[in-house]
């Protein structure tokens, strides 16, 4: 054969060969999600949300990877439910309390109930809306709930019992300033980023907060004295688009939904041994000292503070939810909560 009769036949047998020999497949396209936070880096609500984007990386072998946005970058607080309904974020942190009414059946963990950890309430409030499945979360697909830990007063100057309180300015937030109100106190609503000049200044002689912000926001410098009370906590949820949620791979989606409660219970463990680890460092470095209330003081406070649980009752029983029901079933929850230590 002669050399210009074998080229077509070569060319037409790569040609042929191109389409029968096997394809190497495409590698795995990797699925990113944006999860939008509010509070600094260094608070719990981010580093618990750094925490799972990590589990979720390891846990799908590199599948999926979550950008991160603490401190309002991509959503500011009251936007990230709406937004990550939108679209406008995958992912999104949101405390519950910052939207008054929209959560009727998430309120309940916030009414003052006394939870002696985050971590109980934590577990609590994923029991409840795990039971309910409230109309308040349709729109989305819920990865966790947690809390921060029990509110507690840190004050300029002692406060030993509840009749230190009277007449006594606090900053405060959310269901924080009804307690305070009904404790005798005055509540002052301000930006927790202007509070410790206005402490300085005595517009306020103390707040009302979780006590892991004693070192977190050096807080500990202003307030040197803390007044545990095991006041209100504040509910949180993590929740992602209903569209992306849907177009993930069965794979994904059963690692996401198996870290749902473990995170909830990993999120209340660290922040509460996180406020231990604060007041250590606050008695170490600022003399900080803390109080109890008496067994008497903490009746009189209970007696004082149930109206706000009757008046919640009274409230979502008449837009057609079971307020009765649902603390019985928080005060249970939390009960069993309390008890388990794993």
């Amino acid at each position: 054969m002669k050399a210009k009769s074998v080229l077509p036949v070569l060319l037409a047998v790569l040609f042929l060969a191109s389409f029968v020999a096997p394809r190497t497949a495409p590698a795995a396209e990797t699925i990113t999600l944006r999860y939008a936070n509010f509070p600094p880096a260094a608070t719990f609500p981010c580093v618990q949300m750094e925490r799972w984007a990590k589990e979720v990386a390891t846990r799908t072998h590199g599948k999926v990877k979550v950008q991160t946005f603490p401190g309002g970058t991509l959503l500011p607080a009251k936007n990230i439910l709406d937004g990550v309904i939108s679209g406008l974020a995958d992912i999104g942190n949101f405390a519950m309390s910052y939207q008054p009414g929209r959560f009727p059946v998430s309120e309940a963990v916030d009414l003052p109930l006394g939870f002696t950890s985050a971590r109980a309430a934590s577990l609590t409030l994923y029991d409840l809306i795990e039971k309910y499945q409230p109309k308040e979360f349709e729109k989305v697909k819920i990865l966790t709930l947690f809390t921060c830990p029990p509110t507690n007063f840190m004050t300029k100057t002692p406060v030993k019992t509840l009749a230190d309180l009277k007449g006594m300015e606090l900053r405060v937030a959310g269901t924080s300033a009804e307690v305070v109100k009904r404790l005798g106190g005055i509540p002052v609503a301000m930006p927790q980023s202007e509070t410790p000049e206005a402490i300085q200044k005595g517009v306020v002689k103390g707040m009302v907060s979780s006590m892991e912000i004693l070192q977190d926001f050096k807080f500990a410098a202003y307030t040197p004295y803390a007044t545990v009370a095991n006041l209100p906590v504040v509910s949180f949820a993590v929740v992602m688009n209903k569209e992306k949620w849907n177009s993930l791979p069965a794979d994904v989606k059963k690692v996401l939904d198996d870290l749902r409660r473990e995170q909830a219970m990993w999120t209340g463990t660290y922040v509460d041994n996180h406020v231990a680890e604060a007041l250590a460092w606050s008695k170490k470095t600022y003399g900080h000292q803390v109080f109890h209330l008496s067994a008497a003081d903490a009746e009189t406070m209970k007696a004082k503070l149930k109206p706000m649980v009757d008046e919640y009752v009274k409230r979502v029983s008449a837009a057609g939810l079971p307020g009765d029901q649902i603390v019985a079933d928080v005060l249970a929850m939390k009960k069993k909560n309390e008890l388990k230590k794993k």
